[in-house]
């Protein structure tokens, strides 16, 4: 007889996927619901990995993705509102600074960000400050966050893996300075470079670690997109990454950046009155 496999999940890529944060300090606030959640969680990353649409490599090639190209063709437009942002470098945020839970992994104030959109959460003024764009990262089918990644000369993030496989990351090279050699991102095994107008596209759930050990900032387009997967995983998956702006760690993030953006856009108001 026959059998349909059309719908058919494919099974999980062989590889080193590790569960749990490994990494990321674990919650200070386990209540009862957020134990739950927890719960569920390593249950969906399982369900995730069965029922994913595209494997589950460490590293995917982009042709995997069909609208990567489409962003790559229009980075320039993004560059060049880059080198806007980039004249107010040193009043960026750092990482840690909005997302506390970053502090695990990084302390110094060589990581910096500026954030447009992340899990329903969006940052008005900067999208205003960034309107090409914020038009091209939609036409990232599952858009869950975007912002401007910052490594400035001599940041190195440890390995670690992110909280949760129902996303894959893409980094879009912007900002990219020689010498290759000290400027990579490891993802499991494989040692990567960017390429300014290059999109890399990944799995933060597998181990990586990233380093700029060169004399000149590095800038990406950085970019987490719901993970294409078959039901009843893509329902858990979309549930779950819903409930996420609800939680405080998400809710924190939020108020740390809305004190940063007011400060940062009245300075910039206060400095353009000054000049008039």
């Amino acid at each position: 007889m026959a059998t349909d496999t059309a719908n058919k999940p494919p099974a999980p890529d062989s590889g080193s996927q590790q569960f749990g944060t490994e990494g990321i300090a674990p919650m200070t606030r386990p209540s009862r619901i957020t134990r739950v959640l927890m719960g569920i969680v390593a249950w969906a990353e399982q369900l995730n990995l069965r029922y994913s649409r595209v494997g589950n490599p460490p590293v995917y090639d982009n042709a995997t993705f069909p609208w990567v190209a489409d962003i790559e063709r229009e980075w320039h437009l993004i560059r060049h509102e880059l080198d806007a942002v980039l004249e107010r470098q040193s009043e960026l945020p750092s990482f840690q600074d909005i997302s506390a839970d970053v502090k695990t992994i990084s302390t110094d104030s060589r990581w910096k960000t500026f954030f447009l959109t992340g899990y329903g959460l969006k940052s008005e003024q900067n999208i205003a400050a960034c309107p090409q764009t914020w038009r091209i990262v939609q036409k990232i089918p599952g858009l869950k966050t975007a912002m401007f990644s910052i490594f400035e000369p001599g940041k190195h993030l440890p390995p670690h893996r992110g909280p949760y496989n129902g996303v894959l990351r893409l980094h879009l090279g912007l900002i990219v300075p020689e010498p290759r050699d000290k400027l990579a991102i490891r993802v499991d095994d494989q040692v990567l470079h960017w390429e300014e107008g290059k999109a890399l596209v990944f799995d933060d759930a597998y181990k990586h670690e990233a380093w700029n050990h060169t004399d000149r900032t590095r800038v990406v387009l950085f970019v987490d997109f719901v993970k294409p997967l078959h039901f009843p995983a893509s329902l858990i998956n979309w549930l779950l990454l819903n409930v996420a702006v609800f939680t405080p760690f998400i809710r924190e993030g939020l108020d740390n950046h809305k004190a940063w953006e007011k400060r940062f856009y009245t300075e910039a108001e206060a400095l353009r009155n000054k000049g008039h």
